[in-house]
């Protein structure tokens, strides 16, 4: 692009046939309607259906719509990580396909960001009806820890619908994490933030790219990444099966003085089965630090972006 855009929308996109051509008909005419001049960037995260060919269809009738083409599938994380660092914008909104975050929101959340001159604007859900019982308190479950960890600098119920100022960006982009988890990593910027609370909608087609494993397995990243308590955690549960033991130690002894001699096959094997159970905890507790430290010395990069139609822009002056 000859100069840069005031907003870029980032929006990773995997496997999005059905939901992509919703998104886009409802996504362009709330930003053409800013009157700013902006950009789009999708990032493919290695779809394996039609999404890329409707990306590109998309792109000949919407010049403002950018793709970030991932080598293979590296996961939500690292193509919201892409799109935040290769966006032009002053401001930078992340969105997902699915539309369970409505666009309308961003003239809001660049309004509100520009008025109090602030670096951060959270789209927070204000209700989850839409989710199962055990989704919301799942969730409800994650904020509650993640709250404990980062503090109340990070809003209750804010996922990953929000405004970046380009301050915050680059100060992301500075940041030499691993494996970002961004729930966590902005609120502990620090920045003047605000707050645009939303209704979170059904998914408009398709269906969730974020199973219970998936959700785990954020859980644990989010924790493990940003926080050395599990390893206190471990301490603690070291230090109390110690009392337990000393405890099982004193009621032997005083069981021997007396005379009561009675073989304690049963504590002894409640006793050896706990004492397991806290020393398996512990080792892998210590086993996932160590993966991480193993995976940063490595430097493996997070992904391989394998096209970006912004570089082809540049590299021959055309749209196409």
């Amino acid at each position: 692009m000859s100069t840069a855009p005031l907003l870029s929308v980032v929006m990773p996109i995997y496997n999005e046939q059905e939901a992509l051509p919703l998104t886009v008909e409802r996504l362009r005419p709330i930003l053409d309607g800013l009157d700013v001049a902006y950009e789009v960037v999708g990032v493919d995260d290695g779809s394996t259906d039609v999404t890329p060919v409707l990306m590109q269809k998309i792109r000949q009738d919407w010049p403002e719509f950018r793709i970030v083409r991932f080598a293979r599938n590296s996961g939500h994380q690292a193509a919201l990580t892409a799109g935040i660092h290769r966006a032009h914008g002053d401001y930078v909104v992340s969105i997902d396909a699915d539309l369970q975050d409505p666009p309308e929101k961003i003239p809001e959340m660049l309004a509100l960001a520009r008025e109090q001159n602030l670096d951060i604007v959270y789209g927070v859900r204000g209700d989850r009806g839409t989710d199962t019982f055990f989704k919301r308190r799942t969730a409800g479950g994650y904020y509650w820890l993640m709250r404990k960890l980062v503090g109340k600098r990070m809003p209750n119920q804010a996922g990953d619908y929000r405004l970046l100022s380009r301050a915050a960006v680059d100060a992301l982009k500075a940041m030499p994490e691993h494996q970002p988890v961004y729930r966590l990593l902005v609120p502990w910027l620090g920045f003047p933030s605000g707050e645009v609370v939303y209704v979170r909608e059904e998914r408009v087609a398709g269906s969730t790219h974020y199973p219970l494993s998936k959700m785990l397995r954020l859980a644990l990243d989010s924790v493990t990444n940003f926080s050395a308590a599990p390893l206190r955690l471990a301490t603690w549960l070291g230090l109390f099966s110690f009392l337990v033991c000393l405890l099982l130690a004193i009621y032997t002894t005083v069981a021997y003085a007396v005379g009561s001699t009675v073989p304690g096959w049963s504590s002894l094997f409640i006793g050896m089965l706990f004492i397991g159970a806290v020393q398996l905890v512990c080792v892998g507790l210590l086993g996932e630090y160590v993966g991480r430290i193993y995976s940063a010395v490595q430097a493996r990069p997070a992904y391989f972006v394998g096209y970006d139609s912004a570089e082809e822009q540049d590299r021959y002056g055309t749209g196409a």
